[in-house]
């Protein structure tokens, strides 16, 4: 197709892009260039334009033109971004706008020529399609840029908070987003069907999931907000996920993934597709949102009558889903690699009794994966206690390409003899060391005098304390009155 060679360009020129931009602005000093500012900002608008006509005679199917047209437009947007930091008065900011301009265009439908590639791996599309094949694409793209037919890209604003995040997203928070994006493509077949159902996009329940749990099915915060979603217990109640014979639905990937979409659908209803504030009402309570915003629904989350009214967490939940929604879309863009996964499911039948525990120690990294199956069994079977040994003839969900490795390595041989060994090891329990009971002590009578104050009788017994002799008579302030009669430890 004639557009998959010029996005798929994009591909590799937009992230260079990035970091000559970076290198533009932290550069200083040298002389100035002759080109007047004016002439530079120039540069960029031009250079801006010829990519939308690249991508224009890409999809009338003129190539040759296309591929001219867009190096010509790249080279000059490259080439104007290295003389603004030696340009007395430019703004990078301008240049990092048009690249961010560039990402969303590349986000707009560009028809069935559509290169989806840079956004979807087709093996990911087919499997959220069901079907295999370049048919499978364009709906799977559309839904991964698409909320209720508007572009996801256009609604979330590119501003300091989300700025913020997408850096805390590449530095501090990656090793939680790559361990999310990991758990999550064994998770999507149960996931993903149900926000394609409520048309909701697939980058945004990754955005929600990598903040709140990263993926852990089985997490539970300190609110007791529970599962891959975080739902506290009323509001999952409200949405269907009570309780089926013991087993809390919160922690089911694909009722959660139901549950979420509803809640998201619901808010989006309230707030009239206000997605900042949708987002705002998940985390800090829609109640206290519909009142902060009143009827004015088309308020910026941002507005400080808004914002500054929220609670930190809140603050920073929103741009944190919206920024790792954003990577989800544009890895690449901001020179993050996300691993290629597999995530088929598949299902063995237990040849023998085992633990999900010693099935993870059997498996070892079959697969490649260096960290081990514990979580991703975890989460493919969220009803089964990991300690738990199940019964030969028991079925067990986990990723396809394990089916042979089951087979290879936990039926019989070594490993599952160690693993069970290892499983059946008991630790002596110790027992903690039992008090010797407080000694008795006698009591004394003491009749209180003129001049006497409680810590001046304290003070001559030399063996106690004004707080034990307080609790002892039940005083309250220490307060002692002349005639008194006050029992005293007798001291030895």
């Amino acid at each position: 197709m004639p557009s998959c060679f010029v996005v798929r360009t994009l591909r590799l020129v937009l992230p260079a892009m990035a970091i000559i931009l970076l290198a533009a602005c932290a550069s200083t000093g040298g002389a100035r260039p002759a080109t007047p500012l004016d002439t530079l900002y120039g540069e960029l608008d031009q250079a801006s334009k010829g990519y939308e006509t690249a991508l224009q005679q890409s999809r009338e199917g003129d190539r040759q033109a296309s591929q001219l047209t867009l190096a010509r437009s790249l080279d000059r947007l490259k080439e104007a971004s290295a003389r603004c930091g030696n340009t007395a008065g430019c703004d990078p900011q301008r240049f990092f706008s048009a690249f961010d301009h560039l990402l969303r265009l590349k986000d707009g439908d560009f028809g069935s020529g559509q290169d989806l590639d840079s956004d979807v791996d087709p093996s990911q599309a087919a499997l959220a399609t069901g079907s295999t094949g370049a048919a499978s694409l364009p709906q799977a793209q559309r839904s991964v840029t698409l909320l209720h037919g508007q572009k996801l890209s256009q609604l979330i604003a590119m501003n300091g908070p989300v700025k913020a995040a997408l850096e805390m997203w590449l530095t501090q928070w990656r090793p939680q987003l790559m361990d999310a994006w990991v758990n999550y493509q064994y998770l999507r077949y149960q996931m993903w069907p149900q926000y394609q159902k409520a048309d909701l996009p697939e980058a945004l329940l990754f955005g929600i999931m990598a903040k709140e749990s990263g993926g852990k099915v089985h997490a539970v915060s300190r609110s007791g907000a529970s599962g891959p979603l975080q739902f506290m217990y009323a509001t999952g109640m409200r949405f269907g996920l009570g309780s089926d014979n013991g087993f809390d639905l919160r922690f089911d990937p694909a009722a959660s993934a139901r549950a979420n979409a509803e809640y998201i659908n619901e808010q989006l209803r309230k707030f009239n597709d206000n997605l900042e504030l949708a987002l705002g009402a998940y985390n800090g309570g829609e109640g206290r949102m519909r009142r902060t915003v009143g009827d004015d629904t088309s308020v910026s989350f941002y507005d400080p009558r808004i914002y500054d009214q929220l609670s930190q967490e809140t603050r920073d939940y929103v741009p944190a889903v919206l920024a790792a929604a954003w990577l989800f879309q544009h890895p690449d863009s901001y020179n993050l690699r996300f691993p290629k996964i597999d995530g088929a499911p598949g299902t063995v039948t237990l040849k023998r009794p085992a633990s999900l525990s010693e099935l993870t120690v059997c498996l070892g990294s079959a697969g490649g994966m260096r960290d081990g199956w514990f979580r991703t069994l975890r989460n493919l079977n969220p009803r089964l206690d990991p300690q738990v040994t199940q019964p030969a003839g028991a079925p067990l969900q986990l990723p396809k390409l394990l089916e042979q490795a089951y087979a290879a390595r936990c039926v019989d041989g070594p490993w599952p003899i160690l693993a069970g060994d290892l499983h059946r090891a008991v630790v002596p329990v110790v027992q903690a060391p039992v008090a010797p009971p407080p000694a008795v002590r006698g009591t004394s009578r003491y009749k209180v005098r003129r001049g006497d104050t409680l810590i001046s009788i304290v003070r001559k017994l030399h063996c106690s304390s004004v707080q034990e002799v307080a609790e002892m008579n039940g005083l309250k302030h220490h307060h002692i009155s002349i005639g008194q009669t006050l029992k005293l430890p007798t001291c030895r």
